[in-house]
């Protein structure tokens, strides 16, 4: 394989990234129709012959729940659709509805595309997809735990002989706490379920790149991990809080994702092409998969009949680059300790 198409690729990604820019403002939010359907819809509690009964307002403007009997039941109130964001979605499909019968492609609303619910659940697909990465990545993480505890040898102080074992531990952890709030968060997107997505999200891919950098390096010794480590740990800390605390700036958030995203392929793909690691094909693998997982990120497209999107497909072909990610982590578990076990006898 010419070992500077990867290179190529993932430089061709670097310049796509920056072309994207998030939008604070959507096409559909100014549709006249919409916003007048909105209006009506927060004074009658209706959306044609559709009505909301948290939409009932007494004489002084506050809104009625009525009897207990007539409210929602306790265990569906984690959904959180009050007269507003009901009133936002039904407008929404109804206005594309009639979009579509004039022939118009979808438009976003408030920032999002236009997807149906199922069962109050705003993007289902994305929601199945995440729930499956994370189960692929808790498989993935529980093989590797059985290969280094109960079939590779290990050290006479019941240690193992891999030396980026808790490395990948907590990388696991990381990858599960992502796949779980990002399964929550589309199901339902609150303010406080985006905080938590973006967050894990950009704590996963900044320490993801600080592994790629100690596993690539070979740094085994506490004080070049540390140097590493600390830099990379304070700009994704930094980050974090200011998106939590200062601002949640969608775009901003991408473009730093992108950025750490990007440079670990790159570390991962020059590795592959100079290592003589009998698995490399697998890292190579994992570069050009990862490269159009990257590429569905910054990709975007209205939902195929209100379900499947980019960010959908981004997350299923996310599956296998899980299942590619720990298949080489524990060839690489075997060929380390077999390499140090030979050094020692």
């Amino acid at each position: 394989m010419n070992q500077m198409a990867p290179c190529r690729l993932i430089l061709l990604i670097i310049v796509l990234s920056f072309l994207v820019s998030s939008l604070n403002a959507s096409e559909g939010d100014a549709d006249p129709i919409y916003k007048a359907c909105l209006e009506e819809c927060e004074k009658s509690g209706c959306v044609g012959e559709k009505c909301f009964q948290h939409c009932k307002f007494s004489s002084d403007g506050k809104p009625i729940d009525g009897p207990w009997y007539l409210q929602e039941p306790l265990y569906q109130k984690w959904k959180q659709w009050d007269c507003r964001t009901d009133c936002q979605y039904h407008c929404m499909i109804t206005r594309e509805e009639q979009r579509e019968k004039l022939g118009n492609k979808p438009i976003k609303y408030h920032g999002k595309w236009p997807f149906q619910r199922v069962y109050g659940i705003q993007e289902p697909v994305a929601v199945a997809f995440s729930a499956l990465s994370l189960a692929v990545q808790f498989h993935g993480w529980l093989s590797f735990f059985i290969l280094l505890n109960y079939k590779l040898p290990l050290r006479p102080d019941k240690k193992t002989y891999y030396e980026y074992t808790c490395l990948w531990h907590i990388y696991a952890i990381l990858a599960m706490n992502f796949w779980f709030w990002s399964a929550i968060f589309h199901s339902r997107d609150v303010e406080l379920t985006e905080k938590l997505d973006y967050s894990s999200a950009v704590a996963l891919v900044g320490y993801g790149l600080i592994l790629a950098i100690l596993r690539v390096f070979n740094l085994r010794d506490e004080a070049s991990r540390v140097m590493v480590a600390a830099p990379l740990v304070a700009f994704v800390t930094t980050h974090i809080l200011y998106l939590n605390f200062y601002k949640l700036d969608y775009g901003l958030n991408m473009k730093v994702c992108m950025a750490m995203g990007v440079a670990q392929l790159l570390i991962w793909g020059i590795w592959a092409g100079i290592t003589s690691h009998p698995s490399r094909w697998k890292v190579w693998l994992f570069v050009v998969w990862g490269s159009l997982v990257v590429f569905l990120e910054i990709y975007d497209f209205p939902p195929y009949k209100g379900f499947v999107d980019a960010h959908a497909l981004w997350h299923a072909v996310s599956i296998p680059l899980t299942y590619f990610c720990w298949s080489f982590v524990q060839d690489d578990a075997e060929f380390r300790t077999s390499t140090l076990l030979k050094k020692i006898k």
